[in-house]
């Protein structure tokens, strides 16, 4: 939390106790007991439809039961957005040891990676970009960063995108990442990859933390490990994907729009679960409640389930660019997971923050200062205020783009609860006055 928002913070907390009840607010957890249709509709996703790439035919399959699933709720102005999408297959992967032990290893392709029929080499280990150098000239560059906190994700995110130019600036043939994850049981995590203009371009791939630390342990006691890599990944082309769109209208000033979002696409291992099936499920959910609440809210509350996050944000950009026009006071996204609503994360203005407060207060989470989140960012060169929702992390990057990333981590009343935190901040947002 920084300074500016803290001594904010400091000094709402009393004003926030002053505040007066809203006679006609509606009891959104009362409107969630009983059934839980937040977790069947996550099973329905992870189970029936399961992984989805945004090139997919699975998001395609998902973005139409999206939007049927609004249509059913009885949302407005239901659409899909359409929003050209890269398309990379991921294809076959194999990870040879072959000194000083002959073990296969598992392996996942990082996302855009291009694919290689086999390269043998040495292992040269470095934990940073930073220490690249001519050391790895005609090696597998692996990098044993050792994540070991949620918070160490964006060093992390940085190498693995970064990575494989970095190491190809200096020769080397290929590169391994350290998988980017909290715990592990021996499972690969992938992610998004970035080649460099005017680099050359070598596969890139992601192992386990168990088979990162014992390569950087016989590298450290001198013992040279040799591996084989083979990568099935390839492009191909371009195709069309899909925004999900619904809106509640609003009743006194429908051309203002909070917006609520999370992104549709996943990786293609798992279930895309908590990434972000839980985040489409909370907006989904949140929305249900608004209209069962059977009270027009005063502002337009509009879902967005955005195409591709994992791999471009071409949704994203598609809709900041589409949607220019109109006045958003609040986008709100949630792509954290499924666990327990802790907090909210926000970035806004001083002025912003004074209006976004009371609102804040109203859903009885604590907020510190962050970023909100990828989808929503766009909106920011539009002066909107992001705010992300921030479930328990401890747990998240366990599981998050890989084969374990299924519906039976997630908790029906965790999820069932960040559904009521999104309805309860979506209607105090669209509902508060005087927005700057």
């Amino acid at each position: 939390m920084t300074k500016t928002f803290a001594s904010f913070v400091a000094t709402m907390v009393f004003a926030a106790g002053t505040l007066s009840a809203q006679t006609t607010k509606p009891d959104f957890a009362a409107l969630a007991a009983g059934r839980n249709v937040a977790f069947q509709r996550l099973a329905y996703l992870c189970d029936r439809i399961g992984p989805r790439p945004a090139w997919s035919p699975a998001y395609a399959r998902a973005a139409q039961w999206a939007a049927e699933t609004m249509r059913q709720d009885g949302l407005e102005n239901v659409q899909l957005q359409p929003v050209e999408v890269p398309v990379w297959e991921r294809g076959s992967a194999r990870l040879l040891m072959l000194e000083p032990a002959q073990r296969e290893l598992p392996v996942l392709a990082l996302g855009g990676s291009v694919g290689t029929p086999g390269v043998e080499a040495p292992v040269v280990v470095v934990r940073s970009l930073e220490e690249v150098g001519p050391q790895v000239k005609g090696a597998v560059v692996l990098y044993a960063f050792p994540m070991s906190k949620p918070q160490d994700y964006g060093r992390g995110s940085r190498i693995r995108s970064q990575g494989a130019s970095k190491a190809a600036e200096f020769g080397a043939v290929a590169m391994l990442l350290r998988s980017l994850a909290t715990a592990s049981l021996a499972t690969p995590h992938t992610g998004a990859m970035q080649y460099a203009e005017g680099k050359p371009r070598i596969p890139a791939a992601a192992i386990s933390q168990e088979d990162a630390d014992w390569i950087a342990r016989l590298a450290a006691s001198g013992v040279q490990v040799r591996v084989r890599l083979e990568l099935g990944c390839r492009w191909a082309g371009t195709t069309t994907a899909h925004n999900v769109i619904g809106e509640i209208r609003g009743a006194e000033k429908p051309q203002e729009v909070v917006l609520l979002g999370a992104h549709l696409d996943s990786w293609d291992v798992g279930q895309g679960a908590h990434d972000d099936g839980a985040g489409c499920v909370h907006v989904l959910e949140a929305m249900r409640l608004l209209k069962a609440a059977g009270v027009r809210p005063a502002r337009t509350i509009r879902a967005v389930l955005f195409a591709n996050e994992e791999f471009g944000l071409d949704g994203a950009n598609a809709y900041a660019k589409a949607f220019n026009g109109q006045r958003h006071v609040a986008a709100v996204e949630s792509d954290m997971g499924g666990f327990a609503p802790t907090a909210w994360s926000v970035n806004a203005r001083e002025n912003q923050l004074a209006w976004l407060w009371p609102s804040l207060a109203a859903t009885g989470l604590p907020a510190r200062a962050g970023w909100g989140g990828a989808d929503i960012a766009p909106l920011a060169a539009s002066g909107v205020p992001l705010l992300g929702l921030v479930p328990e992390p401890a747990h998240y990057f366990d599981l998050h783009h890989t084969n374990a990333d299924t519906l039976d981590k997630v908790n029906p009343d965790e999820l069932q609860a960040g559904a009521v935190a999104c309805a309860k901040l979506a209607w105090e947002l669209a509902n508060a006055p005087g927005a700057p």
